[in-house]
This record gives structure tokens, sequence and C-alpha cells, in this order.
């Protein structure tokens, strides 16, 4: 067994909704029925005892290695504590090929899994050893290091549980919510709108302590020193006992408590020293250390901290002790867990000693060991919720403290003894206010119950009802897509709405280019949507692109198949079927929101077909009111669009909105009719989008073909008297539009100008000019730039074979370069004539075109 390829589908794909790890599988003649294998599922099971049944009793059917593969990988996952649950395995048409597709939640864990699934059933095959233990370790461990940490998760999840997509930024903790202009983001526990000037200001804890006395929060009196020496006059002076701690640390760094005699007031300023330059010493206020948690203008969460401590038992010394408490699995190293395991370092050593004690020593029962002065969760403290019983003053004191500071979530340290009483009653104060505060304590405290903080947080980015998302169109078919996009793009923006917009032209935000090339696929698509100037997105989603990763949405507003032809790419990535090409391109149809609408080709069965499939609802476009899925359509009271005396139809009930075609310049008073389709698609779309008709209208009147707006898409030149036309068509479906959309323009000679692409099927190639020979007096054939894997003058002989016996076509060139063949047309054209040149470099291409027709 080998496994050829892997790929990650990071979006909604070909296979399922989950993102997922797809791998190419080749399996020998033995490896198809695993029980034709002597002793393999026996060593299988001895080396992970977990794996599942292969197949659901009562099943017959002869289980290949690669599902094994496929089930080992999932339950590998599983045992590592990733919850993944969707796997599959399917046959290729190439015997012993597989395609196996496993979830992941993380996608370099997703890898790991399949490699060490591999190994783990290659181990069984050959018989050699294989360390389950280790594999599972390794496995953890990456997705420890690469999964979002506990705070964040609990905020994406909340985003989740609310609908809101979000995309990591990084491979830490920064995160983005919702798309475009409406997109919010976070990393850990601070968002876009929390002021760079507020955090400085939580750093710094001498003016933090200023701003809060002038606000009315009590704080302790202390101040700044530069020597040890200065330090032991100031905790004089303020009295005794005293904090000291670095003036803008966190995370309890270098702080020291209780302070009550020179010796330690030095050993403290050293231990700060260690941290940062300024060193801070405040007055000690005894009591517990409370940590109150406030989220926009709300107190949304209270924990009391405790330090780490051991409780002795007369038996254990206190090093043991430690190892006893650190053993609980409920602590780790990480943040991942709900306790930190207990630090044994010079700093708990030095406590104990402030004791009496050390780490031998066996403290009697019930004796209460202190091994830190702070309570911080990450140095092993522990943390209580509180959160129901802090009084009102206790909690105005903390939103008061956030607001001066200007913090949207903020960790507002108080020292007191209780919080059931105002802090001044009980002469505690606010000793601290923290920016990007830890969450964990109050998400999984060690003792109460955890509070909903993600929600809480989520609920200050987006208000009620907001889901951060924008409009999004996603378009598919095999002819008519980038004109499609372009037209719906452009009857959007003409609502005021700012565009993004990707096709094989190239990346378009407001009418600017962004990128070029193709990019009809998802990393274009992902730079539409996290582009802070877009309102609305339109998407041309080639099969291509969801075959390598997926769609780079989870949902979309609108989905349009606009047709589904046999000359698009068949036969590659196991891709060899009409029907296998509608299961591929009816992913974002499946993937339409619940309150969206797919637009699709009534006049095509398979397309038609699709409705069955989408969740939201479906609006049928076609030229004929009387086709039977049209009609019922109508009749059903469903959004519909059509053609009706010249006029394009929208009606849904008793709704009707009509446009005449001659208002509609792309399709040249409705004489193009592969450009009313096109139309008819982009209206629907946008209607689907909640656009409102005056603006589509108005797009529809200021839409034109030509070749700036339009690059290769039916671009008409006049030329000597002769038309001219440029077209980027290169499939047997697209000829036959083009054809009859060329027959119903009047001409005396009519000429054709082909290449063929030479990743299409020979016969796909052939029957282009086939269609081609039956409209076209004369044909000029050429040999394009990239022969995509063809010989030399491959293409060109399969194209010469299809016009064997054309009834119309007279004359026949061929010709070694595009430019070249498009002088030899364009040079015998007279007044009258019409010539479609099928172009294949297009910018390039038009560029020439232009030169020929500016020079006349």
């Amino acid at each position: 067994m080998e496994v050829i390829r892997t790929r990650a589908l990071r979006g909604p794909n070909l296979w399922s909704h989950h993102t997922a790890i797809e791998a190419i599988v080749r399996c020998t003649q033995e490896e198809l029925a695993v029980d034709k294998l002597p002793g393999f599922e026996i060593r299988l099971r001895a080396r992970f005892p977990r794996i599942g049944q292969f197949q659901p009793h009562g099943h017959a059917d002869a289980v290949p290695l690669a599902h094994v593969l496929e089930l080992t990988a999932l339950a590998l996952q599983a045992e590592a504590g990733c919850p993944v649950t969707f796997s599959r395995t399917t046959a290729t048409v190439e015997e012993g090929i597989f395609q196996m597709v496993v979830e992941y939640t993380e996608e370099e864990v997703g890898k790991l899994a399949v490699d060490l699934a591999e190994k783990l059933v290659n181990s069984a095959l050959q018989d050699t050893p294989f360390d389950l233990a280790a594999a599972l370790h390794e496995l953890r461990e990456l997705d420890e290091d690469v999964r979002l940490g506990p705070s964040t998760g609990a905020i994406v999840h909340a985003a989740v549980a609310r609908r809101i997509p979000y995309r990591r930024m990084t491979q830490g903790s920064m995160v983005a919510f919702g798309w475009g202009s409406k997109q919010r983001r976070i990393q850990a526990a601070e968002v876009d709108s929390t002021s760079a000037i507020a955090e400085n200001i939580a750093q710094d804890k001498e003016l933090t302590k200023k701003l809060l006395d002038a606000a009315g929060v009590p704080v302790p009196i202390g101040r700044t020193v530069e020597t040890a020496e200065e330090a032991w006059q100031v905790a004089q002076q303020i009295g005794l006992p005293v904090v000291i701690k670095p003036k803008d640390g966190n995370q309890g760094k270098g702080v020291t408590v209780n302070i009550t005699t020179q010796e330690q007031t030095i050993a403290a300023f050293n231990t700060a020293r260690e941290f940062r330059d300024d060193i801070m010493v405040e007055r000690f206020l005894p009591g517990h250390d409370y940590r109150l948690l406030v989220i926009g203008n709300k107190l949304i969460a209270a924990a009391r901290r405790d330090p780490p401590h051991v409780v002795g038992d007369g038996v254990h010394s206190v090093r043991e002790l430690v190892d006893i408490v650190n053993a609980d699995p409920r602590r780790g190293s990480g943040h991942a867990t709900s306790l930190t395991k207990i630090r044994f370092d010079d700093i708990a050593l030095a406590r104990l000693k402030l004791q009496g004690l050390d780490a031998d020593s066996v403290p009697p029962q019930g004796q209460r060991v202190i091994l830190r002065n702070n309570a911080n969760l990450s140095t092993g403290g522990s943390a209580t919720d509180v959160t129901d019983d802090v009084h009102p003053e206790v909690a105005a004191r903390a939103v008061e403290a956030a607001q001066m500071i200007g913090l949207d979530i903020c960790g507002v340290d108080a020292v007191v003894d209780s919080v059931l009483r105002p802090i001044e009653e009980q002469n505690g104060g606010v000793v601290e206010v923290n920016a990007a505060p830890g969450l964990r304590m109050h998400l999984s405290p060690s003792y109460g119950k955890g509070r909903p903080i993600g929600e809480a947080i989520v609920n200050t980015l987006f208000g009620e009802g907001e889901d951060g998302r924008i409009p999004v169109v996603a378009v598919t078919g095999t002819n008519g897509k980038t004109t499609t996009v372009r037209l719906i793009a452009h009857l959007i923006a003409s609502s005021g709405l700012r565009v993004g917009m990707t096709n094989t032209d190239g990346v378009y935000v407001n009418g600017r280019q962004i990128d070029s090339g193709d990019c009809s696929g998802p990393k274009s698509a992902r730079s539409v949507l996290q582009h802070p100037d877009v309102d609305a997105a339109v998407f041309e989603t080639a099969r291509g692109g969801i075959l390598r990763e997926g769609l780079a949405f989870d949902r979309c507003k609108v989905a349009v198949v606009t047709n589904i032809g046999a000359g698009d790419h068949l036969g590659l990535n196991y891709i060899t079927t009409v029907e296998d090409l509608a299961v591929l391109k009816r992913v974002i149809v499946q993937n339409v929101d619940d309150n969206g609408m797919a637009v699709l080709n009534a006049t095509d069965p398979i397309v038609a077909a699709m409705a069955a499939t989408c969740k939201g609802k479906v609006t049928f476009f076609g030229a004929d009111r009387y086709h039977p899925v049209v009609a019922t359509h109508i009749a059903q009271g469903r959004r519909t669009v059509y053609v009706d005396k010249g006029e394009l139809v929208a009606v849904e009930g008793k709704f009707e909105q009509r446009i005449a075609l001659a208002d509609v310049p792309l399709t040249r008073n409705g004489t193009i009719g592969f450009q009313v389709e096109n139309t008819m698609a982009a209206v629907a779309a946008a209607w689907g989008a909640g656009i409102d008709w005056q603006s589509i209208r108005l797009g529809l009147k200021t839409f034109t073909t030509d070749s700036h707006n339009a690059p290769g898409r039916f671009n008409v030149f006049d030329f000597r008297g002769a038309t001219v036309i440029a077209d980027y068509g290169h499939n047997p479906d697209a000829m036959l539009a083009l054809v009859q959309a060329v027959e119903s323009m009047p001409a005396k000679r009519r000429s054709v100008v082909i290449s063929g692409a030479g990743d299409r099927r020979d016969e796909d190639i052939r029957q282009q000019t086939e269609i081609l020979g039956k409209a076209f007096d004369d044909v000029v054939l050429y040999q394009d730039q990239c022969q995509r894997g063809r010989a030399d003058g491959e293409v060109i002989a399969l194209l010469r074979q299809g016009l064997q016996g054309a009834p119309r076509t007279s004359h026949v060139d061929e010709i070694n370069g595009e430019f070249v063949a498009i002088d030899t047309a364009l040079d015998r054209l007279k007044e009258g004539d019409l010539c479609l040149i099928l172009i294949d470099q297009v910018e390039e291409a038009l560029a020439h075109i232009g030169k020929r027709v500016a020079a006349g």
C-alpha cells in the first residue's frame, strides 16, 4: 500500500462540509480484500486495539486496505483527543487506486495522522514493531502546539454557535471573525477596538494607579524606585508590609508580597529587576486576591485566586507533596488544563524559607504550606468562581477602573477580604488592571462553575442578529461563468456597495484590479473576504479549486450554476463523466445558507436536479416560460426568471418585474442567446442578494462587454466594415453557443481562428472543429503558446480531424503562432464579413486586435 498524494481540503468540498485530508492511495491486487491477507487484522488490532470495525455487520463486500487506512487515521486522531467523526474511501476508475478522506480539526494534525496511519498499517502488513504510545504522544503534542488555546478557543466556539465565520490569521491566537467590511479581529483576549494607548497605560502600573485614584477607585499607595536602598526607604515611609513588583510586569512575574524586613526588600528588588528596570513599591493589602473580569461595560465574571500550596499530612516531605498535587490530571504544563503544575523552583524554596521550611521538611497534618507569593494560575495557583457573590459596588469599581484605562476587555485585580462588601469598607484596593487578561480561570475554574466568557466577548464584537457576513455569490458552470460574475458584480456595485470579485482574469476590489491571472480558486476568494473595503463578494468558482482545497467560505448567500457541459476538463482528477462534474460543481449549491438562494439553469436537466440538494430557496431561469421546469416553478409561486416578448421577466407569486432586452446592451437586443442566459442568471443572483430593482435596471443598461470590461467575452470590433468577435471559448458547448450567436448576425463570409487546449480529451478537441465546420467558410488553425502536455502539432492534428467532411468549410490554414493566425484572418476580411477569433493569450491577443482595429 502506498499513499501517492495528500492535500488539505480547507473548506466545504466534494466529500463533506468538513475540513478534511484527502489522500490518493494505491493498493496491490492482494490488498483489495484485507480478509485475504493472512493474520493482518489480528496483527493490526494487536498494535491498535481501539480501531473500529472494518464494516458494519451483515456486509459481505471486500474491504480494501485503503479503507483500513481511513479508519486508522480517524481512530488515531480520536485517541489523541481530536473531535473528528467523518471519513470515507471511494474507488476510482483506476484499478487499485482509491480516494480516502479523513476529517481534521487542525491541518497539521490531520496530515500527521494519515502519515502515522500508513506506518501503522504497513507495520501490521510486514509484521514489524510499531510504538502506538509514541505515535499518540506525537499527535497530542502537535495538537497542543497548533490548536487554539482555551481563551481564544472559547471565543471562537461562541462565534461558531452564532454562525459567525472565522479564520486564523497566524499560527498563534490572532483570529478574524466575519468577512470584508463587517469583520472584526481579536488576539487572545484583545479586540481590534482596544486602544494601544490603553494597553500602554495598563502596563504602566504607576500611571494606572494615578488614573484610578482620580476616578475614585481605591488603590494602594506607592511609587517607583531605582535602587534596593530606595525601595527600603519607600517601604518604611508608606508602612510595612509592602509589595515589590516590576512597573510593567505581567502574569505575576517578579512580584513579591508581604515584605516586612530590609533583607526581604533587597531580595524582592533583585527578583523584580530580573524582569524590568523600573520597580514599584506599594503598600501591601491584606486579604484575598480577586480577579474581576470586565467586558464592555459589565462585570462578567469574578474569581478568587489562591497561591500554589500544599497541605501537610505528617508523612510526606514538601517536595513529595508537590509531586502528589502535580499528579492531579487537571494540572498540565500548558494552558489547556484548568490547573497548571506547581513550579518547585528557587522562588518556591525562598518562600519555604520564610516559613522555616525546606524541600525535605515534613509538615504536620493540616499545615498549609505556601509555595509562591502570587496566585497566578500560570505558576500553579488555583481559582474559585465567586461571580454570584460580587457586591454591586465592587462590580461598579471594576467597571470604572476598566473604563478609566479605556479597555474593552479588562482583568481588574483587587485585594479584599471578601467581594460580598464594598472595597472601601474593607480598606482594600485595586492593585492592578490587565489588558489581554487570561480567561482560563473563568472558563474552567479550579472550583465552581465556568462562565460564558466567549459569548460575552462575541456579543461585544457583534450586535444582536449580526453574523459578520457580507453577501457572497458563488458562480460555477461550464460556460458563461466569467461574464455572469462580472455582470453580477456590476449590478451589486450599481446599488452603492463596494464589491470584491474573482474570476479567470484576476481579483478586483471596488473596481480596481489587485491581482491578475486565473484567480478563480479559493486562495483569491479568501483574499477578497479578508479585505476591509468589501461589502459584497462575487466569486467565479472553478472545478480545480474545489478539488484542490474546497470552498473558501462555509456558506454563500447565492450559488449560481450556469450549465454543465461535457468539455470541461473531463478525465482529470478522476472526474470522468458529466455526472461526476455535476456532483463536484453542486458543492456550492449544497453550501447555500439556509436563508440563501440557488440560481439554477432550468433548461439543463443536470443543473435543475441540483435543486434537491439546496438548503435554501431556488430560483430557476430559462428563456422559455413554457419549459416544464420553468412553468412548474412559476405555477408554484416561486422565483423564476424567463423571457417573454423581448422582455426579461422576474416573477415570484404575484410580484413581477419586466426589463426590455433592448435596454440590455450585453444581449444585442436579445439576439445573443448565451448572453441572454448570462443576463437571466445575473439578474436572479442580484435579486437573491437583496439588490433593489432600480439598481439592477441601471446596472443592466450600463454594462457592456468591451475588451476592457469583460476581456475575452464576446468582444465585438468593427474592422474595415467587417465584424470581428474575440472570445475565450474553449470547449464544445462554448462552440455551440458561439455558432448560435454569430448565425444571428448578418455576414457575407464567415471565418474562424481557433486553437485547442492540450489538457482536454481528444474527442473534445475534435468536436470543437466539427461544430465550427458547419458554420464557417474559412478556418485558421493555430498552435497556441502552451500545449499542456501534448506533443508538437498534436492539437492541430486533432482539430484538422474534426474538420474532415465539414459541410461548409472550404478553406483551412494551419499557422504556428496566435498573432500570426490573427493577422492572417484579418488581412483577408472584406466589408460585410464576420470573423470569430478564439483567443488563447487573452490580454495580449486583445491588445493586438485593438492595435489592428485602431490602425484600420
